[in-house]
């Protein structure tokens, strides 16, 4: 049994059938949302941005939201092999160890450790993400509009059941209450068009990096939204996945490009609140020219207890820390398989018959 499915988009299928599919045929990588169920990548992370992209000269924009812009990050820093292997092992050791007299820690104590963790990975090395010389990083994160302008005990709750009620009836109806804000290396154009969601765009820069990317994985009601980013609009910023959970974008790369995805599912869910609404996760124009590198279901229900890492894995192991860290790393190591498996697939003549519909 293959631990990996490809599957593609028509336009992407055509130019592998065509050309195969090369390091300088990718313009754009996403990363999703989904908290520790991308701790299942790294070993596809490891060697696209490792060894793989390394043959190509070609800019690449890197688009993530929560876990996803901390993955694509990552990949900015010099020596990007090692840091995601020191972002696997942080993540997976990560602990949370709950005062006397607490059942569980606070979204602002949580968020406090959070912001610590950010500040020991990237400490001295922001120039390096926004200095790269080829990756262009789009952190997306939701910024609240009226009642969700600032995060309060009353009206955060009353602001998401009016933006969970909007988004049933329509998906632009949900930027009445949310606005996607996307904080790009400083220069660099989108890489995708915006007239399906509200958007705005600022630059990152040394001085809002950290809280950017904070925010970008602010789950509400588990961590505290981050209040008045340097260099954009006052307001309170939650979760990129809120609004563009597995960012579904109308992607638009340049010379016919390819988005290639590695993704811990084949559905690209375009919200967070979208995740109940199974018609919204079917393929749309927007992914015609998407790669979308998976797991295969199969193969998941082999790996510990039957699926990928999840944040109800905090809960699971609430009081046996060490048992989740067990199986989270069988997990991330049995993922050597994935990257292993698309390796292999590269140099396969016959590669294009393995593509499933995306």
């Amino acid at each position: 049994m293959k631990a990996l499915r490809i599957y593609a988009g028509p336009a992407a299928r055509q130019h592998i059938e065509q050309h195969g599919l090369r390091p300088q045929d990718v313009r754009t990588i996403p990363g999703a949302a989904g908290g520790p169920k991308g701790l299942i990548l790294g070993p596809l992370d490891r060697f696209i941005f490792g060894r793989w992209l390394t043959q190509s000269s070609q800019p690449v924009d890197l688009v993530g939201a929560s876990i996803g812009a901390w993955r694509l990050a990552t990949a900015c820093l010099s020596d990007p092999e090692a840091a995601f292997g020191r972002f696997e092992h942080d993540y997976v050791r990560q602990q949370f160890e709950v005062p006397p007299g607490q059942k569980r820690l606070s979204p602002h104590q949580l968020s406090e450790r959070f912001a610590e963790s950010l500040d020991t990975f990237y400490g001295g090395r922001i120039g390096e993400v926004l200095g790269h010389s080829r990756y262009r990083l789009h952190v997306v994160t939701s910024r609240g509009r009226h009642i969700l302008g600032r995060e309060g005990r009353a009206r955060t709750p009353v602001g998401y059941l009016g933006a969970f009620a909007s988004n049933s009836l329509h998906r632009k109806s949900l930027g009445a209450w949310l606005e996607r804000c996307v904080f790009s290396t400083p220069g660099a154009a989108l890489p995708f068009g915006t007239t399906d969601f509200r958007t705005r765009q600022h630059a990152l820069s040394e001085a809002n990096f950290n809280r950017v990317l904070q925010a970008s994985c602010s789950i509400p009601f588990l961590l505290a939204a981050v209040h008045d980013i340097p260099g954009a609009p006052r307001g309170a910023y939650w979760d990129g996945g809120i609004t563009d959970y597995h960012l579904h974008l109308d992607y638009q790369p340049v010379d016919e490009g390819i988005v290639l995805y590695p993704h811990f599912q084949q559905a690209v869910v375009p919200g967070w609140l979208d995740k109940g609404l199974r018609w919204r996760h079917k393929s749309t124009r927007f992914l015609d020219r998407m790669v979308v590198l998976a797991p295969n279901p199969d193969w998941v229900k082999t790996l510990p207890h039957g699926k990928l890492p999840d944040r109800k894995d905090f809960i699971r192991f609430a009081n046996d820390a060490q048992a989740r860290i067990s199986a989270w790393g069988q997990a991330t190591r049995e993922a050597t398989r994935l990257s292993d498996e698309f390796e292999a697939w590269l140099g396969d003549d016959g590669r294009s018959r393995d593509i499933l519909p995306l």
